[in-house]
Order: C-alpha cells, then sequence, then structure tokens
C-alpha cells in the first residue's frame, strides 16, 4: 500500500516482484515434486530446488551444499538442531548457555533440552546497551558447556554480537555455537567459515523470501552423526519391515514434500539483495537509522532502548514513551498510515532484565524512506497530546 510506511521489517520485511515472479514461474512451469520424478517435469524442479540450495551455499560461503538444509523457518531450524543435537549429544551435568536476549524461539528448546537432559540452562547477560564483556563472555563459557546460543543480531536492540569471538571461546571449551542470523541475512553479509559457526538459522521471509522457508547451515561432520529430526517419505534411502537406512544429508533432515517454490523464491530474494550490495543496503539503513534516532531522541518523554550509536542499532529502534502503553503508540501511528510493532517482541527475558515490560518498535529496510521516517517522528511527538497530557 503505497500510503503506508512500513516500519515492521524485522517481523517480516516486504517481497519485490522478482521473488513473486520466481514463485510464480515455478508452479506455471516445473510444477512437480523434486526429488521423485525422473520424466522432465520432475527433473526441472529437482535443478530449481537444488539450484536454490546452492544460491544459498553461496551466499553463506559453506563449504559444500549439502550443509544446507532447508526448513519452514529458523524456528524449526533451531529446534532441529534442539531435538537431534541436543537431546543425543548434551549430557547431564553440562551447560547450555544462552543470552538475555534472546528471541524466544532461541529460548524454549533450550528449556526442553535442559529439561530432558538434565543439563543447566545458563543466562549470558548484556549490559543495558546490549554489549557482551569479555569477562562476561568467559565467565558464562567454561569447560562444562556444550552449545551456546546466540542471535548474531538482537530483534530488539539491533546490535550485532560478536559471533566469531564467541565461536572461538566455545570451541576452545570443546562446546559447539548455534547463531540465530534471522535478523542478520538480511542486513550484514555472512561468511559461516570466517565466523566458524558449527550450526545457523535464519528465515526466508524476513530477508524478502516467501514465509514457510528457512534454512540450516550445519557443519558437516556434525549433520551427518545427528538423527533425523522428522521421519517419513523422501529422507531415507530403503525402507523394510523392521527398519530404514536414511538418505545422506541434507535429505536425512527433509522428510516430506518439500517447498520448492519457497526455496526458489528465496534464491530470487538473494540475488536481489547481492544485486543491490550489502555496502549500499547498511549504508541506506544507516542513514534511516541515524535519522529516526536523531528524531525520537530529541523529544524528552521517549526513552530509546539500546546503545546511543545508531550504527550499532541495524533499522531497529526499540523505544518507549512515558505513561503511554506501546499498544496505544501502535494503534495510534497506525491511524496516522505507519506500522510498528509493540510488545514484548518474544524477547520478555530481556525486557524483564530491563525493567520493560513492553516497547514500540519501529524496524527500517532499505526500501524505507527518510520521508517515512520524518513521518514517524512527527506522529510520535503528537502522541502524549492526543492522549491527553497537553505536550
Amino acid at each position: 500500500q503505497s500510503n503506508v510506511a512500513y516500519l515492521d521489517n524485522a517481523a517480516t520485511a516486504q517481497r519485490p516482484v522478482q521473488v513473486i515472479n520466481a514463485v510464480n514461474d515455478f508452479y506455471e512451469t516445473r510444477n512437480a515434486n523434486p526429488l521423485r520424478g525422473l520424466y522432465k517435469l520432475g527433473v526441472d524442479a529437482t535443478e530449481a530446488y537444488e539450484g536454490a540450495r546452492e544460491r544459498v551455499r553461496r551466499f553463506l560461503n559453506a563449504p559444500c551444499a549439502a550443509d544446507i538444509v532447508f526448513t519452514r523457518n529458523a524456528t524449526e531450524s533451531i529446534n532441529l538442531v534442539a531435538y537431534s543435537y541436543g537431546l543425543n549429544f548434551i549430557k547431564p551435568g553440562q551447560e547450555i548457555v544462552v543470552t538475555i536476549a534472546e528471541h524466544h524461539s532461541n529460548i524454549l528448546p533450550w528449556q526442553m533440552v535442559a529439561r530432558q537432559t538434565g543439563a543447566t540452562l545458563k543466562y549470558l547477560e548484556c549490559d543495558k546497551t546490549g554489549a557482551y564483556s569479555d569477562e562476561a563472555l568467559e565467565a558464562a563459557i567454561t569447560d562444562k558447556t556444550a552449545l551456546v546460543a546466540m542471535a548474531q543480531i538482537s530483534n530488539v536492540f539491533g546490535r550485532e554480537n560478536p559471533i566469531k569471538k564467541v565461536a572461538a571461546l566455545a570451541h576452545k571449551h570443546g562446546a559447539v555455537l548455534l547463531a540465530d542470523a534471522a535478523q542478520s541475512a538480511p542486513h550484514v553479509k555472512i561468511d559461516v567459515c570466517d565466523l566458524d559457526v558449527d550450526f545457523l538459522a535464519f528465515s526466508g521471509h524476513k530477508l524478502m523470501a516467501p514465509m514457510g522457508i528457512g534454512v540450516l547451515y550445519g557443519k558437516s561432520e556434525l549433520l551427518e552423526k545427528m538423527p533425523p529430526f522428522l521421519t517419513g517419505g523422501e529422507m531415507i534411502d530403503s525402507v523394510h519391515r523392521d527398519g530404514a537406512v536414511f538418505a545422506p544429508v541434507p535429505q536425512k533432515f527433509e522428510a516430506g514434500t518439500v517447498n520448492a517454490a519457497g526455496a526458489v523464491g528465496l534464491a530470487a530474494a538473494i540475488r536481489y539483495l547481492q544485486e543491490k550490495g550489502f555496502d549500499y543496503i547498511q549504508k541506506k539503513e544507516l542513514e534511516l537509522t541515524q535519522r529516526a534516532m536523531e528524531g525520537l531522541g530529541a523529544l524528552p518523554y521517549v526513552h530509546i532502548l539500546g546503545s546511543k550509536d545508531p550504527a550499532n542499532h541495524t533499522g531497529i529502534v526499540s523505544f518507549t514513551i512515558d505513561g503511554v502503553h506501546p499498544h496505544d503508540v501502535s494503534e495510534i501511528l497506525s491511524s496516522d498510515g505507519i506500522d510498528v510493532r509493540a510488545g514484548h517482541h518474544c524477547a520478555q527475558p530481556l525486557l524483564e532484565y530491563l525493567g520493560v515490560r513492553s516497547s514500540t518498535r519501529a524496524s527500517m529496510m532499505f526500501y524505507n524512506t527518510p520521508e517515512e521516517i520524518d513521518a514517524l517522528i512527527e506522529s510520535v511527538s503528537t502522541i502524549r497530546r492526543r492522549m491527553g497530557y497537553g505536550e
């Protein structure tokens, strides 16, 4: 809608026509079940699906295409690791370290693993700007640590975390690191080899791909030893009355009919982002973030969560307004044609830690405009007056 300023990109992004056309083209010209039919349409569908996997491999600089598992979203990717790796390789008395700022999708699976394995869930706390000191990292990650789960970019602060440093520290203690890249994949270039993460998860819909397609990257040696998360069709080599031989990675983790059109749409979204270039994307988003923080920060009753440096926000500006509930803020902004998110942002432990019940979050992408940011600031500046505060 051209009359709406869409500023909820951290929840889901809008799709370019190239992605919509790619999905339509798949259904119109290659609609068959990948990996099954030996006829031309089936072969074409398989090539499109596996071509999307290769596109993702290059996007992440993964060593081989088999390291890329397609899922429904980052949540399913993390659950796959929790059920397949966590329940089988984490032992009683070991520790699972998660940060206090994680999305619920990267907390709840580890609560489950801790309950079922007898491991201890340990929270790594940040400072009020979202930063983790070296001392805090070294105190949290020890020889007892089995797994560390950390978002590359917080969905509340927008701050990028030191994933490479944490991976090295985890490995020093014999632990593995799962990075949640749901907020980072649309905004920063990811190199899984340079970061040396063991697992990395992201959702397609946040980087302009269709909903219902996600990615799990895993190191080959870990994926090879992990049992399947789901069982059924296409994830087997053979089935007999009393057992089965599972297919190799990644098919072992892709049971049933796959979301081939979603994978093709994801490949188109990645191509679109790469054509724009992350240098351009980051420059544009930083300009928008600076504009938003300067305008909102000038209002004495507005308080921005996290760092005062716009470079530490990656397009995410979460804030509170004195005396006004974030749901009211969102309703008023919506009436002015500005779409933002209000609530706990699926990060309740963080907001409790910060002493904030909920907040309003404006999240930007490179396609947003300075005029939309100005409209946000103007609308916010009138909210307390419209709520009866006289200012």
